[in-house]
Protein backbone atom coordinates (compact mmCIF):
# COMPACT_ATOMS: atom_id res chain seq x y z
CA UNK A 1 0.00 0.00 0.00
CA UNK A 2 2.59 2.52 0.73
CA UNK A 3 3.01 3.07 -3.36
CA UNK A 4 -0.59 4.89 -3.29
CA UNK A 5 0.46 7.55 -1.14
CA UNK A 6 3.17 8.70 -2.97
CA UNK A 7 0.79 8.73 -5.87
CA UNK A 8 -1.70 10.27 -4.25
CA UNK A 9 1.00 12.92 -3.16
CA UNK A 10 1.93 13.72 -7.13
CA UNK A 11 -1.67 14.20 -7.79
CA UNK A 12 -2.11 16.53 -5.54
CA UNK A 13 1.03 18.36 -6.13
CA UNK A 14 0.21 18.19 -9.64
CA UNK A 15 -3.48 19.97 -9.33
CA UNK A 16 -5.09 16.52 -10.99
CA UNK A 17 -6.91 14.41 -8.09
CA UNK A 18 -8.86 11.43 -9.11
CA UNK A 19 -12.37 12.70 -9.18
CA UNK A 20 -14.70 9.86 -7.13
CA UNK A 21 -18.54 9.18 -8.10
CA UNK A 22 -20.70 7.30 -5.06
CA UNK A 23 -23.81 5.71 -5.66
CA UNK A 24 -25.25 5.35 -2.32
CA UNK A 25 -25.35 6.75 0.28
CA UNK A 26 -26.23 4.98 3.67
CA UNK A 27 -24.24 3.89 6.83
CA UNK A 28 -20.99 3.07 4.60
CA UNK A 29 -21.21 5.58 2.04
CA UNK A 30 -21.67 8.38 4.63
CA UNK A 31 -18.24 7.35 6.08
CA UNK A 32 -16.73 6.81 2.81
CA UNK A 33 -17.78 10.65 1.83
CA UNK A 34 -15.79 11.66 5.04
CA UNK A 35 -12.43 10.03 4.81
CA UNK A 36 -12.46 11.26 0.88
CA UNK A 37 -13.05 14.56 1.78
CA UNK A 38 -11.31 15.14 4.92
CA UNK A 39 -8.29 12.33 5.02
CA UNK A 40 -7.26 11.56 1.01
CA UNK A 41 -6.14 14.55 -0.32
CA UNK A 42 -5.32 13.91 -4.41
CA UNK A 43 -8.79 12.16 -4.64
CA UNK A 44 -12.16 14.12 -4.71
CA UNK A 45 -15.56 13.13 -4.23
CA UNK A 46 -16.93 15.34 -6.80
CA UNK A 47 -21.09 13.80 -6.64
CA UNK A 48 -23.45 11.46 -4.44
CA UNK A 49 -26.28 9.97 -6.59
CA UNK A 50 -28.93 8.35 -4.15
CA UNK A 51 -32.92 8.35 -4.98
CA UNK A 52 -33.34 10.14 -1.84
CA UNK A 53 -31.80 13.54 -2.34
CA UNK A 54 -31.74 14.24 1.64
CA UNK A 55 -29.66 11.59 1.89
CA UNK A 56 -26.93 12.36 -0.39
CA UNK A 57 -26.48 15.72 1.24
CA UNK A 58 -26.43 14.15 4.33
CA UNK A 59 -23.37 12.21 3.60
CA UNK A 60 -21.44 15.76 2.36
CA UNK A 61 -22.92 17.54 5.02
CA UNK A 62 -21.12 14.75 7.78
CA UNK A 63 -18.36 15.66 6.29
CA UNK A 64 -18.47 19.60 5.93
CA UNK A 65 -19.31 20.28 2.97
CA UNK A 66 -22.17 22.03 1.17
CA UNK A 67 -23.06 20.04 -2.40
CA UNK A 68 -24.99 21.41 -4.68
CA UNK A 69 -28.08 19.32 -6.33
CA UNK A 70 -28.66 18.51 -10.16
CA UNK A 71 -30.41 16.22 -12.59
CA UNK A 72 -28.11 15.75 -15.63
CA UNK A 73 -24.54 14.71 -16.73
CA UNK A 74 -24.48 17.92 -18.44
CA UNK A 75 -25.20 20.05 -14.99
CA UNK A 76 -22.97 17.40 -13.29
CA UNK A 77 -19.72 18.09 -15.52
CA UNK A 78 -20.59 22.01 -15.20
CA UNK A 79 -20.39 21.48 -11.06
CA UNK A 80 -17.07 19.57 -11.44
CA UNK A 81 -15.26 22.45 -13.46
CA UNK A 82 -16.55 24.62 -10.77
CA UNK A 83 -14.85 22.79 -8.17
CA UNK A 84 -18.34 22.42 -6.70
CA UNK A 85 -19.36 18.72 -4.90
CA UNK A 86 -22.61 18.04 -6.32
CA UNK A 87 -25.55 15.40 -5.63
CA UNK A 88 -28.32 13.92 -7.86
CA UNK A 89 -31.53 11.61 -7.79
CA UNK A 90 -29.94 9.36 -11.15
CA UNK A 91 -27.17 7.21 -10.95
CA UNK A 92 -26.96 6.81 -14.23
CA UNK A 93 -26.85 10.38 -15.16
CA UNK A 94 -23.59 10.21 -12.83
CA UNK A 95 -22.27 7.47 -15.02
CA UNK A 96 -22.51 9.86 -18.58
CA UNK A 97 -20.51 12.49 -16.45
CA UNK A 98 -17.07 13.18 -18.44
CA UNK A 99 -15.26 14.42 -15.55
CA UNK A 100 -15.16 10.91 -13.72
CA UNK A 101 -12.23 8.86 -13.13
CA UNK A 102 -13.96 5.99 -10.78
CA UNK A 103 -17.69 4.85 -9.16
CA UNK A 104 -17.86 3.33 -6.09
CA UNK A 105 -20.92 1.57 -5.27
CA UNK A 106 -22.09 1.48 -1.94
CA UNK A 107 -26.16 0.22 -2.32
CA UNK A 108 -25.67 -3.58 -1.57
CA UNK A 109 -28.52 -3.71 -3.82
CA UNK A 110 -28.22 -6.76 -6.32
CA UNK A 111 -30.82 -5.56 -8.88
CA UNK A 112 -29.66 -1.64 -9.00
CA UNK A 113 -26.15 -2.69 -8.51
CA UNK A 114 -26.41 -4.76 -11.48
CA UNK A 115 -27.69 -1.77 -13.84
CA UNK A 116 -24.88 0.60 -12.77
CA UNK A 117 -22.49 -1.85 -12.80
CA UNK A 118 -22.99 -2.68 -16.37
CA UNK A 119 -23.44 0.78 -17.07
CA UNK A 120 -20.18 2.40 -15.81
CA UNK A 121 -18.40 -0.67 -17.56
CA UNK A 122 -20.06 0.06 -20.95
CA UNK A 123 -19.22 3.42 -20.08
CA UNK A 124 -15.41 2.10 -19.32
CA UNK A 125 -15.19 3.30 -16.24
CA UNK A 126 -12.87 1.78 -13.49
CA UNK A 127 -16.05 0.57 -10.83
CA UNK A 128 -14.96 -0.21 -6.96
CA UNK A 129 -17.63 -2.36 -5.61
CA UNK A 130 -18.31 -2.57 -1.93
CA UNK A 131 -21.77 -4.54 -3.38
CA UNK A 132 -20.66 -8.18 -2.14
CA UNK A 133 -24.36 -9.55 -2.50
CA UNK A 134 -23.77 -8.57 -6.50
CA UNK A 135 -20.83 -9.96 -6.39
CA UNK A 136 -21.55 -13.11 -5.10
CA UNK A 137 -23.57 -13.54 -7.18
CA UNK A 138 -22.59 -12.53 -11.05
CA UNK A 139 -19.05 -11.08 -10.11
CA UNK A 140 -17.51 -13.67 -12.38
CA UNK A 141 -19.83 -12.09 -15.74
CA UNK A 142 -19.49 -8.75 -14.78
CA UNK A 143 -15.82 -9.41 -13.91
CA UNK A 144 -15.10 -11.25 -17.75
CA UNK A 145 -16.90 -8.26 -19.22
CA UNK A 146 -15.05 -5.60 -17.73
CA UNK A 147 -11.96 -7.56 -18.56
CA UNK A 148 -13.40 -7.46 -22.37
CA UNK A 149 -13.75 -3.12 -21.88
CA UNK A 150 -10.14 -3.34 -21.04
CA UNK A 151 -11.57 -1.24 -17.69
CA UNK A 152 -10.97 -2.90 -13.74
CA UNK A 153 -14.18 -3.70 -11.62
CA UNK A 154 -12.75 -4.72 -8.03
CA UNK A 155 -13.82 -5.49 -4.75
CA UNK A 156 -12.99 -3.06 -1.94
CA UNK A 157 -9.91 -2.76 0.69
CA UNK A 158 -11.17 -2.59 4.37
CA UNK A 159 -13.76 -5.04 4.40
CA UNK A 160 -12.98 -8.25 4.92
CA UNK A 161 -12.86 -9.98 1.36
CA UNK A 162 -10.51 -7.14 0.45
CA UNK A 163 -8.27 -7.88 3.71
CA UNK A 164 -8.42 -11.42 3.12
CA UNK A 165 -7.27 -10.88 -0.80
CA UNK A 166 -4.24 -8.93 0.23
CA UNK A 167 -3.27 -10.76 2.87
CA UNK A 168 -3.42 -14.21 0.45
CA UNK A 169 -1.37 -12.06 -2.02
CA UNK A 170 1.51 -11.40 1.07
CA UNK A 171 1.08 -15.14 1.67
CA UNK A 172 1.90 -16.41 -1.40
CA UNK A 173 4.86 -14.13 -1.92
CA UNK A 174 6.27 -15.99 0.71
CA UNK A 175 5.79 -19.11 -0.93
CA UNK A 176 3.26 -20.36 1.35
CA UNK A 177 0.87 -21.98 -0.30
CA UNK A 178 -2.47 -20.70 1.01
CA UNK A 179 -4.71 -23.67 1.61
CA UNK A 180 -7.67 -21.85 4.46
CA UNK A 181 -8.74 -18.27 3.81
CA UNK A 182 -10.57 -17.29 7.07
CA UNK A 183 -12.99 -14.85 8.12
CA UNK A 184 -13.96 -14.23 12.27
CA UNK A 185 -17.18 -13.78 13.27
CA UNK A 186 -18.27 -12.51 16.82
CA UNK A 187 -21.78 -13.72 16.84
CA UNK A 188 -23.91 -16.51 13.74
CA UNK A 189 -27.37 -17.23 14.29
CA UNK A 190 -29.50 -18.16 11.06
CA UNK A 191 -32.62 -17.23 12.56
CA UNK A 192 -32.45 -13.20 13.54
CA UNK A 193 -34.19 -10.65 11.70
CA UNK A 194 -34.85 -7.45 11.48
CA UNK A 195 -36.68 -7.05 14.60
CA UNK A 196 -34.79 -8.98 16.81
CA UNK A 197 -31.89 -6.40 15.40
CA UNK A 198 -33.45 -2.77 15.75
CA UNK A 199 -31.98 -1.72 18.57
CA UNK A 200 -28.34 -2.71 17.56
CA UNK A 201 -29.27 -1.21 14.17
CA UNK A 202 -30.23 2.26 16.06
CA UNK A 203 -27.55 2.16 17.91
CA UNK A 204 -25.24 2.67 15.24
CA UNK A 205 -27.29 4.07 12.96
CA UNK A 206 -27.62 1.37 10.24
CA UNK A 207 -30.40 -0.22 8.40
CA UNK A 208 -32.00 -3.27 10.50
CA UNK A 209 -31.75 -5.22 7.40
CA UNK A 210 -28.12 -5.04 6.51
CA UNK A 211 -27.20 -5.53 10.52
CA UNK A 212 -29.75 -9.24 9.82
CA UNK A 213 -27.60 -10.25 6.91
CA UNK A 214 -24.65 -9.81 8.86
CA UNK A 215 -26.15 -11.72 11.88
CA UNK A 216 -27.56 -14.41 10.16
CA UNK A 217 -24.88 -15.54 8.46
CA UNK A 218 -25.92 -14.14 4.76
CA UNK A 219 -22.86 -11.59 4.69
CA UNK A 220 -20.54 -13.81 5.69
CA UNK A 221 -21.21 -16.11 2.62
CA UNK A 222 -21.56 -13.77 0.28
CA UNK A 223 -18.27 -12.46 1.67
CA UNK A 224 -16.37 -16.04 1.73
CA UNK A 225 -17.70 -16.61 -1.72
CA UNK A 226 -16.02 -13.97 -3.46
CA UNK A 227 -12.70 -14.65 -2.07
CA UNK A 228 -13.28 -17.94 -3.10
CA UNK A 229 -14.16 -16.90 -6.68
CA UNK A 230 -10.98 -15.00 -6.63
CA UNK A 231 -8.58 -17.05 -5.53
CA UNK A 232 -9.80 -20.64 -6.68
CA UNK A 233 -10.73 -21.94 -3.29
CA UNK A 234 -14.05 -23.80 -2.64
CA UNK A 235 -15.89 -24.75 0.87
CA UNK A 236 -15.48 -27.84 2.66
CA UNK A 237 -19.27 -28.39 3.28
CA UNK A 238 -22.49 -26.49 2.68
CA UNK A 239 -22.64 -23.47 4.72
CA UNK A 240 -18.85 -23.79 5.56
CA UNK A 241 -17.61 -25.34 9.44
CA UNK A 242 -17.99 -22.31 11.28
CA UNK A 243 -16.82 -23.25 14.31
CA UNK A 244 -17.17 -21.74 17.50
CA UNK A 245 -13.64 -20.82 18.92
CA UNK A 246 -12.76 -18.68 21.65
CA UNK A 247 -9.08 -18.90 21.59
CA UNK A 248 -6.62 -17.27 18.80
CA UNK A 249 -6.18 -17.87 15.05
CA UNK A 250 -3.10 -19.95 15.78
CA UNK A 251 -4.96 -22.65 17.14
CA UNK A 252 -6.90 -23.73 14.35
CA UNK A 253 -3.30 -24.94 12.53
CA UNK A 254 -4.86 -28.11 14.07
CA UNK A 255 -8.21 -28.09 13.52
CA UNK A 256 -7.46 -29.10 9.82
CA UNK A 257 -6.10 -32.43 7.79
CA UNK A 258 -3.80 -30.63 5.26
CA UNK A 259 -3.89 -33.87 3.10
CA UNK A 260 -8.07 -32.68 3.18
CA UNK A 261 -7.63 -28.93 2.20
CA UNK A 262 -4.74 -29.97 -0.20
CA UNK A 263 -7.16 -32.37 -2.28
CA UNK A 264 -10.01 -29.91 -2.08
CA UNK A 265 -7.27 -27.47 -3.55
CA UNK A 266 -8.10 -24.84 -0.86
CA UNK A 267 -11.13 -23.40 1.09
CA UNK A 268 -12.80 -20.20 2.54
CA UNK A 269 -14.06 -20.87 6.04
CA UNK A 270 -14.68 -18.86 9.35
CA UNK A 271 -15.03 -19.07 12.98
CA UNK A 272 -16.65 -17.62 15.66
CA UNK A 273 -15.16 -15.94 18.36
CA UNK A 274 -11.82 -16.14 17.78
CA UNK A 275 -9.35 -13.67 18.50
CA UNK A 276 -8.05 -11.26 17.07
CA UNK A 277 -11.49 -10.31 16.01
CA UNK A 278 -13.40 -9.22 13.94
CA UNK A 279 -10.49 -9.94 11.02
CA UNK A 280 -9.49 -12.28 9.07
CA UNK A 281 -7.14 -15.56 8.84
CA UNK A 282 -4.84 -17.90 6.18
CA UNK A 283 -3.39 -21.08 6.92
CA UNK A 284 -0.95 -22.50 4.58
CA UNK A 285 1.83 -24.73 4.00
CA UNK A 286 5.29 -24.38 2.94
CA UNK A 287 7.12 -27.42 1.05
CA UNK A 288 10.46 -26.06 1.64
CA UNK A 289 12.20 -27.32 4.82
CA UNK A 290 15.00 -25.04 4.78
CA UNK A 291 12.02 -22.23 4.59
CA UNK A 292 10.49 -24.19 6.95
CA UNK A 293 13.16 -24.24 9.59
CA UNK A 294 13.12 -20.26 8.80
CA UNK A 295 9.58 -20.02 9.85
CA UNK A 296 9.68 -21.98 12.85
CA UNK A 297 12.90 -20.02 13.81
CA UNK A 298 10.61 -16.58 13.32
CA UNK A 299 8.01 -18.25 15.50
CA UNK A 300 5.26 -19.33 13.17
CA UNK A 301 5.60 -22.99 14.39
CA UNK A 302 6.47 -26.43 13.29
CA UNK A 303 3.79 -26.65 10.39
CA UNK A 304 2.31 -27.97 8.28
CA UNK A 305 -0.03 -25.79 8.59
CA UNK A 306 1.15 -21.95 9.20
CA UNK A 307 -0.77 -19.06 10.63
CA UNK A 308 -0.94 -15.81 9.45
CA UNK A 309 -3.57 -12.82 10.18
CA UNK A 310 -5.03 -9.34 10.49
CA UNK A 311 -6.57 -8.25 13.53
CA UNK A 312 -9.28 -5.77 12.00
CA UNK A 313 -11.11 -4.76 9.13
CA UNK A 314 -11.58 -0.97 8.51
CA UNK A 315 -13.90 -0.95 5.74
CA UNK A 316 -14.49 2.51 4.02
CA UNK A 317 -11.24 3.68 5.73
CA UNK A 318 -9.01 2.17 2.96
CA UNK A 319 -11.27 2.17 0.29
CA UNK A 320 -9.67 4.91 -1.52
CA UNK A 321 -6.51 2.46 -1.71
CA UNK A 322 -8.86 0.59 -4.16
CA UNK A 323 -9.30 4.07 -6.20
CA UNK A 324 -6.17 4.54 -6.67
CA UNK A 325 -5.37 0.77 -7.44
CA UNK A 326 -8.05 0.44 -9.92
CA UNK A 327 -7.24 4.33 -11.27
CA UNK A 328 -3.79 4.83 -11.49
CA UNK A 329 -2.31 0.96 -11.58
CA UNK A 330 -5.03 -0.58 -13.46
CA UNK A 331 -5.15 -3.21 -10.20
CA UNK A 332 -7.55 -5.32 -8.58
CA UNK A 333 -7.83 -5.88 -4.90
CA UNK A 334 -10.60 -8.17 -5.59
CA UNK A 335 -11.67 -10.07 -8.67
CA UNK A 336 -12.90 -13.65 -9.80
CA UNK A 337 -10.34 -14.47 -13.15
CA UNK A 338 -12.61 -17.02 -14.14
CA UNK A 339 -15.88 -19.04 -13.88
CA UNK A 340 -17.23 -19.04 -9.89
CA UNK A 341 -16.14 -21.69 -7.81
CA UNK A 342 -18.47 -21.12 -4.62
CA UNK A 343 -22.17 -19.65 -4.79
CA UNK A 344 -24.67 -18.67 -1.93
CA UNK A 345 -27.58 -20.05 -1.64
CA UNK A 346 -31.31 -19.24 -0.36
CA UNK A 347 -32.63 -21.36 2.64
CA UNK A 348 -35.87 -20.74 4.88
CA UNK A 349 -35.31 -19.10 7.56
CA UNK A 350 -39.00 -19.64 8.93
CA UNK A 351 -41.59 -21.99 7.18
CA UNK A 352 -42.65 -20.54 4.16
CA UNK A 353 -45.89 -20.81 2.36
CA UNK A 354 -47.12 -20.90 -1.29
CA UNK A 355 -48.53 -17.63 -2.91
CA UNK A 356 -45.71 -15.65 -0.52
CA UNK A 357 -43.11 -13.29 -1.69
CA UNK A 358 -39.52 -13.93 -0.70
CA UNK A 359 -38.34 -10.80 1.37
CA UNK A 360 -34.82 -8.72 1.16
CA UNK A 361 -31.56 -10.40 2.05
CA UNK A 362 -31.52 -9.62 6.14
CA UNK A 363 -35.23 -10.25 6.35
CA UNK A 364 -37.41 -12.43 7.65
CA UNK A 365 -37.78 -15.13 5.11
CA UNK A 366 -34.21 -16.21 3.87
CA UNK A 367 -30.64 -16.45 5.22
CA UNK A 368 -28.02 -17.65 2.58
CA UNK A 369 -25.23 -20.41 3.09
CA UNK A 370 -21.94 -20.72 0.77
CA UNK A 371 -22.12 -24.31 -1.50
CA UNK A 372 -19.99 -25.31 -4.16
CA UNK A 373 -20.90 -24.33 -7.93
CA UNK A 374 -20.78 -27.89 -8.64
CA UNK A 375 -23.47 -28.48 -6.10
CA UNK A 376 -25.54 -25.58 -7.08
CA UNK A 377 -25.92 -26.35 -10.43
CA UNK A 378 -26.68 -30.01 -9.97
CA UNK A 379 -29.53 -29.48 -7.55
CA UNK A 380 -30.52 -26.40 -9.12
CA UNK A 381 -30.46 -24.42 -6.02
CA UNK A 382 -32.31 -20.50 -6.16
CA UNK A 383 -29.11 -18.02 -5.73
CA UNK A 384 -29.81 -15.64 -2.86
CA UNK A 385 -28.89 -12.65 -4.90
CA UNK A 386 -32.13 -13.49 -7.15
CA UNK A 387 -34.46 -14.76 -3.82
CA UNK A 388 -35.84 -11.15 -3.17
CA UNK A 389 -39.05 -10.52 -5.05
CA UNK A 390 -39.59 -14.21 -6.05
CA UNK A 391 -43.06 -15.85 -5.83
CA UNK A 392 -43.30 -19.13 -3.92
CA UNK A 393 -45.01 -22.22 -6.21
CA UNK A 394 -45.11 -24.55 -2.77
CA UNK A 395 -44.81 -24.74 0.95
CA UNK A 396 -41.01 -24.44 2.06
CA UNK A 397 -39.64 -26.18 5.48
CA UNK A 398 -38.03 -24.25 7.47
CA UNK A 399 -34.22 -24.63 6.72
CA UNK A 400 -34.59 -26.11 3.26
CA UNK A 401 -32.62 -24.27 0.22
CA UNK A 402 -34.81 -23.41 -2.19
CA UNK A 403 -34.74 -24.49 -5.86
CA UNK A 404 -35.58 -22.57 -8.85
CA UNK A 405 -38.48 -25.64 -9.37
CA UNK A 406 -40.36 -23.47 -5.61
CA UNK A 407 -40.33 -20.25 -7.43
CA UNK A 408 -41.41 -17.89 -10.25
CA UNK A 409 -38.62 -15.28 -10.91
CA UNK A 410 -40.00 -11.26 -11.31
CA UNK A 411 -40.17 -10.42 -15.17
CA UNK A 412 -38.04 -8.55 -16.73
CA UNK A 413 -34.84 -8.43 -13.91
CA UNK A 414 -31.50 -8.06 -15.46
CA UNK A 415 -29.93 -10.22 -12.58
CA UNK A 416 -31.20 -12.92 -14.00
CA UNK A 417 -30.27 -12.58 -17.31
CA UNK A 418 -26.93 -11.93 -16.24
CA UNK A 419 -27.08 -14.98 -13.92
CA UNK A 420 -28.07 -16.75 -17.66
CA UNK A 421 -25.40 -15.86 -18.99
CA UNK A 422 -22.71 -16.59 -16.22
CA UNK A 423 -24.00 -20.08 -16.25
CA UNK A 424 -23.52 -19.89 -20.06
CA UNK A 425 -20.43 -18.64 -20.39
CA UNK A 426 -18.82 -20.67 -17.39
CA UNK A 427 -20.47 -24.08 -18.43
Amino acid sequence: MIILDTALQRREAEGRPIRVGMIGAGFMGRGLANQIVNSVPGMLLVAVANRTLAHAERAYAEAGVEPVRVENAGELDAAIEKGTPAVLEDAFELIKAVHLDCVVDVTGAVEFGARVTVAAIERGLPVVTMNAELDGTVGPLLAHRAREAGVVLTGADGDQPGVQANLLRFVKGLGVTPLVAGNIKGLQDEYRTPTTQKAFAERWGQDPYMVTSFADGTKISFEQAIVANAFGLTVPKRGMNGWDHEGHVDELTTRYEVDELRELGGIVDYVVKAKPGPGVFVLGTHDDLKQRHYLELYKLGTGPLYSFYTPYHLCHFEVPNSVVRAVDFGDAALAPPAGPRVDVVATAKRDLRAGATVDGLGGYDTYGVAEACAVVRAENLLPMGVAEGCLLRRDVPKDTVLTYGDVTLPPGRLVDQLREQQEKLFA
